[in-house]
């Protein structure tokens, strides 16, 4: 290719509507262009990219053993309201109407349309294991869309659902699924981490994420700093304790008493008006999961995990209550909930919870708090790990370790989804005695285009893009500081070919402009490699070889040029 007929208009400012580094520099080097909001065009280096990666992603899966498919992707929505995800996925669906006013929706998952595919065409056991994946746009109607290609309302993605007739042929293929993931990143040139996660909207049981780590990250990761333990911040567990043997014999001799706090609401403004500590304070949070009330308690000082309350509950929608359903409940209004004496609600607490020694809780009155309030003694609840992991908190896998946190970026997720679906779906196979049984599944998604986001949120410099060689673009970009030279414009033309010729991807800069634009712009776009061809490196028969990440350039003889590149690009 030539850059004299690219397609690719660079700009020389930050574009005001970028937040992060990659989506502001996709823009400048012309990868992208937005169309709306969150629907971006991919322009023909941007196309380049979204492409070498799904080569490589296609490349690993067929390797792996699973087949590549296509589905569509308006999907009818009686099937997504059989599994209940109709209405569970909320205002992220895509909802149209057809002519004839039957509802469908813009696939932003494949989970119903893959398992009735598989309940329809495979009937026996002896057909299983099958893993059947595509690549494909996705739809997601994004509350907030941002950063970009990061966390668009129209992306590309691989979403691969195997089947099984058995959990240990899941955890089978869960782990070739891994290794095959790890495979993936490791080719892109990625620095990434496995994480433990949240399911989410997808369900299921066991799920990891997998995240390339940058600072710009918009995801927390949790680490133990001895252990090889990782989870995402929704999936972080916490070190199981055994709080109620070690309080109930420490509990203090004084009642719990009944403290007026005129106008005090949150755990700020009652641990300042008593002067009592945050981590004293028993924060009492009541939601409505599906029709039923529940109280949830955690510490002053930490956040409910409103993921691990969802599974704790079992229960498919969670939301904080109305007023009227606080009211309801407690007898009062926002502000003063707490667990002593109520009554007819569900009462769930965080285990760190339980060893608070003296706590500070509403009084379940307005203007009213209760002091020296003790858990077994003053009130009881269903004990679990229901907040968030927070930076020095104890492994939960081995002895001693304690939390680290840094950032990170999701571009892979694997799940074992078990029957969720093919029960909703009564999706069935015949096993070998001849009987009906419920497929077992697993699923695992990459972003595709979000991976290239990524790539640059975790290789840039302050003059662009630094693309790992295996996605660049263009790998090699031949430069003459002259073009309207003879000898210099014959060697580009003449490298150029050669290295085309062995199928390497080369980009020839023959445009009339000056050497410094077309340097800057080169740097921008990210291209791995640059050969410039000058006049006193030709009087030698060589020309200059820069690395993007290196400062200092190499003199190669013409004659091995080929040679050099090919060498650098293994």
């Amino acid at each position: 290719m030539r850059m004299s007929k690219l397609l690719a208009p660079t700009l020389r400012e930050d574009p005001k509507e970028a937040e992060v580094i990659s989506h502001k520099l996709m823009l400048r080097a012309g990868y992208i262009r937005k169309l709306a909001a969150g629907i971006y065009e991919f322009l023909p280096l941007g196309i380049r990219v979204v492409l070498k990666i799904s080569q490589i992603v296609r490349e690993e899966m067929n390797r792996a053993g699973a087949q590549e498919l296509f589905f569509p992707v308006i999907l009818p929505a009686e099937l997504w309201k059989q599994t209940g995800r109709w209405d569970i996925y909320g205002d992220e669906l895509f909802r149209i109407k057809d002519r004839h006013d039957r509802d469908f929706c813009l696939g932003p998952t494949h989970e119903e349309i893959v398992t009735t595919l598989v309940k329809n065409e495979i009937k026996s056991y002896k057909q299983l294991p099958i893993n059947l994946y595509q690549i494909q746009t996705k739809f997601r109607d994004e509350i907030r869309p941002r950063f970009g290609v990061m966390r668009a309302r129209e992306f590309l993605m691989k979403d691969a659902y195997s089947f099984h007739a058995s959990e240990a042929d899941l955890d089978l293929e869960y782990k070739n699924m891994y290794e095959t993931y790890c495979r993936i990143f490791n080719r892109l040139g990625l620095k990434y981490r496995v994480v433990e996660a949240d399911p989410g909207a997808i369900g299921g049981g066991f799920s990891q994420e997998f995240m390339v780590l940058a600072d710009s990250g918009e995801e927390e990761i949790f680490y133990c700093d001895k252990c090889n333990y990782a989870a995402s911040k929704d999936g972080a567990a916490i070190k199981i304790l055994n709080p109620k043997s070690e309080i109930l014999n420490n509990v203090p001799n004084s009642k719990f008493e009944e403290i007026h706090t005129p106008e005090q609401k949150t755990i700020e403004q009652v641990a300042s008006f008593l002067k009592a500590k945050p981590e004293q304070m028993i924060k009492t949070m009541i939601y409505e999961a599906g029709d039923s009330a529940v109280a949830v308690l955690v510490r002053g000082d930490h956040a409910i995990n409103e993921a691990k309350v969802k599974k704790f509950l079992g229960a498919q929608n969670l939301a904080l209550a109305s007023e009227e359903v606080i009211k309801k409940v407690t007898g009062a209004p926002v502000g003063f909930a707490g667990p002593v004496g109520l009554s007819g609600v569900r009462i769930i607490a965080d285990q760190a919870v339980a060893a608070i020694e003296s706590g500070v809780t509403g009084a379940n009155k307005k203007d009213y708090h209760l002091k020296n309030v003790v858990f077994g003694r003053d009130y009881e609840a269903e004990l679990s790990d229901l907040r968030y992991a927070a930076e020095g908190d104890d492994c939960p896998r081995c002895q001693g370790g304690k939390f680290g946190v840094c950032r990170g970026i999701e571009v892979g997720h694997i799940f074992k989804l078990g029957t969720k679906y093919s029960k909703a779906l009564e999706a069935t196979y015949l096993d070998e005695n001849n009987q009906a049984q419920n497929f077992i599944m697993g699923c695992y998604g990459i972003g595709v285009s979000r991976i290239a986001a990524a790539a640059i949120e975790q290789n840039n410099d302050d003059f662009g893009i630094i693309w790992p060689i295996p996605m660049a673009p263009y790998q090699v970009a031949v430069i003459p500081v002259r073009i309207d030279d003879e000898k210099q414009e014959s060697a580009a033309l003449k490298i150029y070919e050669e290295l085309q010729g062995v199928g390497i991807d080369v980009i020839l800069d023959d445009r009339d402009a000056s050497l410094g634009v077309r340097l800057k712009d080169i740097d921008l776009m990210g291209f791995p490699v640059k050969i410039i061809i000058g006049p006193k490196s030709l009087q030698e028969n060589k020309v200059e070889v820069k690395m993007r990440t290196e400062k200092v350039a190499a003199l190669v003889p013409v004659s091995e040029i080929l040679s050099y590149i090919q060498k650098i690009l293994k």
